[in-house]
C-alpha cells in the first residue's frame, strides 16, 4: 500500500512537472539582471552606496505600503536588528513557531534572550492564536505593562510570527493577544513578499516586520534582506545599528555606540531591482502552478496542496503536500523516490524544540507542530 500512495503521488507530480527534472527552488534571470550589475561595475558602485538601494527601497515600499524600508544583509540580520533596537536581553522571552525556520531562535539567542516555543494550526501552519491565548493566561502574571513568566521570572517582551512559505498566518487575530498582554508583533514574513492579509500586504501589523531576499526566495538579492516598519523611531535606530552606528561626518570614524556590519551592498541591491520589476509575472506563474498541482490531486485523497487562507492572498512561494500519513518513514520514502525521480524535494524544518542548543527552552504543548513535521513536503517550485 505504501509503495502504491508513493508512486500515486509520484505520478501526479510528473504530469504538472512534464516528466521533466525540476530543482526545489532557483532564481529566474529573466529581466535587467545583467544590465543593472554591469552598471555597478562600470561605475564602481558596488558597496555600501549606491542608486541601486534607494531605488529598491522605494519599489518595496511602493509594494507593502510601508513607510520605512531598511535593506540588510540577510533576512537573520533583519531580525538581529528588530530584536536590538526593542533593547531585547538577558532579562527578555521571545515567543516563536517550534515549527519555524533557525534564523528567528538563533537571533535571540545573539540578543542574550530566550526563545519559547508555541504551537501552529493547520490551516495556516502559523501560529496557532487560540493555544496562544490559552497558554498565556495560564503562564502569565500581568505586571503593569508587562507579562511576566511565573516559571522563569522573565519578561515575555515579544513574539516572533512566521508566514509560513509564504502563506499569511491568522495575524489581526495574534495581533489583538499581543496588544492584550502587551507582548510586541515582530513578523517573519522572509518568505512573504508579495503575500496579502485581507489587502494589506504582510509584515505591516506589528512593530517591525522582515523580508529575505536569499538565492532561493521568489525574489532574489543573491543574499539580502529589509526590514519593514511603520515606526520612525525604530527605523532611525536600526539604520543606525545595520551601519554600525557610525556618526555622520565627512572623514572621522567615530560610533554612538555598539552596531553591526549588516548593511546590504548597492551591487546586491541592482540584482533584487531587477527581480522585483518582474514580481507580478513571478506571482501570476506561481498560482498557475499551484491550481495546476490542485488540479491534478483533487480526486486523490491521501494527500492534499497547500492553499492559501481565507482572507489571504499568498505568493505561494513554496509549494507543499500534506500527507494524511502520520508516519515519518513515509514522508521519507516519499521524498526520496521524488529526489532519486528527478523532482528535488524536502521536508519542513526539524522542530526548534528538538534541536540541540534549543532543547532546553520553555515550550507550550506542540501536539499540532509534531504531526506536521511527519506530513509536510516541499516540491518543485521554480516558475519556469
Amino acid at each position: 500500500m505504501i509503495n502504491k500512495d508513493i508512486n500515486i503521488i509520484l505520478r501526479k507530480l510528473k504530469r504538472v512537472y512534464k516528466n521533466k527534472k525540476h530543482e526545489l527552488h532557483s532564481p529566474i534571470i529573466i529581466g535587467n539582471e545583467k544590465k543593472y550589475l554591469n552598471d555597478c561595475l562600470k561605475n564602481k558602485n558596488i558597496s555600501s552606496f549606491g542608486n541601486y538601494k534607494i531605488r529598491l527601497e522605494k519599489k518595496i515600499k511602493d509594494l507593502t505600503k510601508a513607510k520605512y524600508i531598511i535593506l540588510t544583509s540577510s533576512g537573520t540580520a533583519a531580525i538581529h536588528l528588530i530584536l536590538e533596537a526593542l533593547k531585547v536581553n538577558k532579562k527578555h522571552e521571545i515567543l516563536m513557531p517550534s515549527l519555524n525556520y533557525i534564523a528567528s531562535a538563533n537571533s535571540v539567542l545573539y540578543s542574550n534572550s530566550s526563545p519559547h516555543f508555541v504551537d501552529v494550526e493547520s490551516e495556516t501552519l502559523g501560529v496557532d492564536p487560540v493555544k496562544l491565548k490559552s497558554y498565556l493566561n495560564k503562564i502569565v502574571k500581568k505586571q503593569k505593562n508587562i507579562s511576566l513568566n511565573k516559571k522563569t521570572k522573565k519578561i515575555i517582551k515579544a513574539i516572533i510570527i512566521l508566514h509560513v512559505f509564504g502563506h499569511p498566518c491568522k495575524i489581526s487575530e495574534i495581533k489583538k493577544i499581543c496588544d492584550e498582554f502587551n507582548i510586541q508583533l515582530i513578523e517573519d514574513a522572509a518568505e512573504g513578499l508579495g503575500s496579502f492579509f485581507k489587502n494589506k500586504h504582510v509584515g505591516n501589523f506589528g512593530k517591525a516586520g522582515i523580508l529575505s531576499f536569499n538565492g532561493n526566495k521568489i525574489v532574489t538579492t543573491g543574499a539580502g534582506g529589509a526590514v519593514i516598519t511603520n515606526d520612525k523611531k525604530i527605523a532611525l535606530k536600526i539604520e543606525k545599528l545595520s551601519k554600525i552606528s557610525k556618526k555622520n561626518h565627512r572623514y572621522k570614524y567615530d560610533y554612538e555606540d555598539i552596531g553591526y556590519n549588516y548593511n546590504m551592498p548597492n551591487i546586491n541591491a541592482a540584482l533584487g531591482l531587477a527581480q522585483i520589476e518582474n514580481l507580478k509575472q513571478f506571482l501570476k506563474k506561481k498560482r498557475f502552478l499551484y491550481n495546476e498541482l490542485k488540479h491534478s490531486f483533487e480526486d486523490y485523497k491521501n494527500c492534499k496542496i497547500l492553499k492559501e487562507p481565507k482572507n489571504c492572498r499568498s505568493n505561494y512561494w513554496l509549494q507543499t503536500l500534506i500527507l494524511n500519513s502520520k508516519n515519518m518513514k513515509f514522508r521519507n520514502k516519499v521524498i526520496e523516490k521524488l529526489i532519486y525521480s528527478g523532482l528535488q524535494s524536502r521536508p519542513i524544518w526539524t522542530l526548534l524544540h528538538k534541536i540541540r542548543h534549543l532543547n532546553k527552552f520553555q515550550s507550550d504543548d506542540l501536539r499540532t507542530s509534531i504531526k506536521l513535521e511527519k506530513k509536510i513536503i516541499n516540491i518543485p517550485s521554480n516558475i519556469n
